[in-house]
């Protein structure tokens, strides 16, 4: 069995506005945190594209001041504007592991929900410092305010 989180908030604008800002703007709207990290520095997220070309192949990464870049992770599904599925690590989880993050645009009249799931927080190992020493009923209540916030600043981008 796989822990995830899942949580959705409506913002007021079409899908294609919403996966847009989440894509191009992301480096606007994102909202370090303590906790989940990318990196002990945090830098400017981007996504990167082939060719400057949304699309699979692509990748996510944070470039720290000096120009240094890490690769959080690749994008695994490239549907606009309706969904987008990328790889996710941060620098805390071991050299192998990855997670995975699936964000959803779903028009609801005038406004999109926008949902993420992230899941596999269960191969992070319990001795890995990604998890803060938190059970995993708590580990997963952080993730989801976490990600509760990083939509919170989605959907200020794009009011």
């Amino acid at each position: 069995m796989t822990s995830k989180v899942y949580v959705a908030l409506r913002v007021k604008a079409s899908p294609e506005r919403a996966f847009a800002a989440f894509v191009e703007e992301i480096g606007v709207w994102w909202r370090p945190s303590p906790l989940f990290q990318t990196t002990p520095r945090p830098g400017r997220l981007s996504f990167e594209f082939p060719q400057g070309r949304g699309g699979e192949g692509g990748r996510l990464i944070e470039t720290r001041e000096g120009g240094k870049v890490f690769e959080i992770g690749q994008i695994r599904a490239w549907e606009p504007p309706r969904r987008l599925v990328f790889s996710w690590r941060q620098a805390s989880f071991p050299l192998d592991l990855r997670t995975e993050v699936e964000v959803g645009f779903e028009a609801l009249g005038d406004e999109t929900r926008v949902s993420i799931e992230h899941r596999g927080f269960d191969q992070v190992p319990q001795e890995s410092a990604a998890r803060h020493r938190f059970p995993d009923q708590v580990l997963l209540m952080r993730l989801a305010d976490f990600w509760r916030a990083q939509l919170a600043a989605v959907g200020e981008t794009v009011e």
